[in-house]
């Protein structure tokens, strides 16, 4: 009998998140739900800006946390969501009294889903068709969903709470220690 063993190499996604430092709840994540000047699958590109007028007029409580866009199947809430130099932060927290909640956070810690994918309306926007692509400059933001595949490549879950609240406060400490000896 011969065996034969097979290696499979995966290629890691290199993305450039802010350290951190502040400790996460067990129960929550943080994450970029869009990115800015970069393409998704559909050739849309959103502008800086797209999104604050509808977090200033109808602030994060209105924007809700979906699994895979289904309306029927909210997992969470949105604590913070806004716009920085990168694109639109979020940072939420599952509701782990439902089933759904439970099993998202255990695949997200295991890393089978950390995808995040956006629902809006477009209120503005400008096409390149040299290009093909649809510049988003203002869009009307309905939820926020935590998806298997997203459309735009890199939004995505960056951070999720630490399990045990003892290792989560060795690392923090090391992190400290390290950026304090480095300067």
């Amino acid at each position: 009998m011969t065996v034969t063993v097979e290696t499979v190499r995966r290629r890691l996604a290199h993305i450039d998140a802010r350290a951190q430092l502040e400790k996460l709840g067990r129960d929550q994540f943080e994450g970029y739900a869009s990115l800015f000047g970069v393409p998704d699958g559909a050739g849309d590109i959103v502008a800086p800006g797209a999104f604050a007028n509808t977090l200033r007029k109808n602030g994060i409580a209105r924007v809700r946390m979906l699994y895979q866009h289904f309306s029927h199947e909210p997992i969470g809430v949105w604590e913070d969501i806004h716009e920085d130099s990168r694109g639109l932060y979020v940072k939420g927290r599952l509701v782990t009294d439902t089933q759904r909640g439970r099993e998202v956070e255990a695949l997200l810690r295991q890393g089978a889903l950390n995808g995040l994918s956006i629902g809006f309306r477009t209120q503005r926007a400008r096409r390149d068709a040299a290009r093909g692509l649809r510049t988003l400059l203002e869009v009307e933001l309905w939820e926020i969903s935590v998806v298997t595949f997203p459309l735009l490549t890199g939004s995505q879950v960056t951070a999720i709470g630490a399990k045990n609240d003892h290792v989560a406060s060795i690392v923090r400490k090391a992190a400290i220690a390290l950026h304090v000896a480095s300067n």
